[in-house]
């Protein structure tokens, strides 16, 4: 493990002291940012009424749990609706979050600009998936005088996420905040690659599904962004790369044909199909892995390398698409190099991500392999 993975890890494990006191409440003044997708935005800084349409650990983790104390807005079936567990998780620590409007999702197409601008925001901070999506809804909230900044995680692209996470500390008033988290995670993704470098090895081959449709059905896979992306930075050969763009489908055929020496499949703790993989807030490890042997038994899968192997990991849908997903591309990495990765431990990491920047301490199974 580097130097700096060390002291994070044991500033975290072993002291748990906060580094950052409670953030004052400052002035708001006017000042021009630049978002992900490159526009000029004029925004009232810190923000002191916010609609937050995804990323919500993010924005927590990097302006401070403070920070939700100027939060008018959320889509809230994007957290409480997706990862169901994680929002009761923060709810207990802090029943407040229950009382901030929803204002609808945008992938549900129940996003309501009436909504937004009810609650008379100073700012939207979105999703870029999010922006495109509403088009002209966008607009129309900006056309009403409440400014739109838009992030990006989903890309899982180190630059995206570092600006991503300087512009919530910009927005937030916790500027020294979020320039430390992208330090740290710029560092921890270089040490993901100074050490597949060394290792020597061919890159293994990989396959990743999200598995919400269980064994019997075949679920998405991912091309350049999320899991795509983050099996890249981990040293993998996405097999699902020339056939995929950002995420979709798979002929089960070409999975077959590639012959991937490692098999990862992404799962969540809100599954409405019983044979899904639970992955998550309050998953059991020994459930999560009968599911997960589950996919072993899918037509072809026996002559798979990752198959006879033992290569078939199961990991958690929601530590894609943020900033704790260092975590995963570490595991990835571990079981692709092993020697290489042998003094790294990426589920503690995880857990130490949150207790320095959250307020709360997941319990669950967030990675976990059909041998153990």
């Amino acid at each position: 493990m580097s130097l700096s993975l060390r002291r994070f890890a044991a500033a975290t494990l072993l002291a748990l002291l906060p580094v950052f006191g409670v953030s004052t409440t400052a002035r708001s003044e006017p000042r021009e940012i630049t978002d992900v997708i490159g526009r000029k935005v004029t925004v009232d800084l810190p923000a002191q009424r916010v609609v937050l349409g995804f990323y919500f650990e993010d924005y927590m983790a990097v302006g401070g749990e403070t920070a939700f104390d100027h939060v008018v807005g959320l889509s809230r079936e994007a957290w409480e609706g997706w990862v169901p567990a994680n929002w009761a998780m923060h709810t207990a620590h802090r029943p407040s979050l229950n009382d901030i409007a929803d204002v609808g999702e945008v992938e549900a197409q129940t996003f309501s600009v009436e909504k937004v601008l009810a609650l008379q925001p100073d700012l939207v901070v979105l999703a870029d998936w999010q922006y495109k999506a509403l088009g002209l809804d966008a607009d129309r909230i900006e056309e009403a005088g409440v400014p739109i900044v838009v992030v990006d995680y989903n890309a899982q692209t180190l630059e995206r996420h570092v600006a991503s996470t300087r512009l919530l500390g910009t927005l937030t008033g916790e500027e020294a905040r979020g320039q430390e988290i992208a330090a740290f995670y710029r560092d921890a993704l270089q040490d993901v690659a100074d050490r597949v470098a060394k290792s020597g090895q061919p890159k293994p081959k990989v396959y990743v599904e999200f598995g919400n449709k269980g064994p019997a059905e075949h679920s998405f896979t991912y091309g350049k962004n999320m899991w795509g992306a983050m099996t890249a930075a981990a040293g993998g050969d996405n097999i699902a790369a020339p056939f995929v763009e950002w995420w979709g489908p798979i002929n089960p055929e070409q999975v077959l044909a590639s012959k991937p020496d490692a098999i990862f499949i992404s799962g969540r703790e809100n599954n409405k199909n019983p044979a899904a993989l639970p992955m998550g807030q309050g998953v059991n490890a020994d459930e999560a892995r009968e599911k997960l042997k589950g996919f072993e038994a899918r037509a072809g899968w026996a002559d798979l390398p990752a198959i006879r192997n033992g290569q078939l990991f199961g990991v958690y849908q929601g530590a894609s698409r943020t900033l704790s997903d260092f975590a995963m591309v570490q595991f990835i990495a571990k079981q692709l190099y092993p020697a290489a990765f042998g003094d790294v431990d990426p589920i503690a990491n995880y857990l130490a991500y949150y207790a320095k920047y959250l307020p709360v301490t997941p319990k669950g199974t967030f990675a976990v392999g059909v041998k153990g």
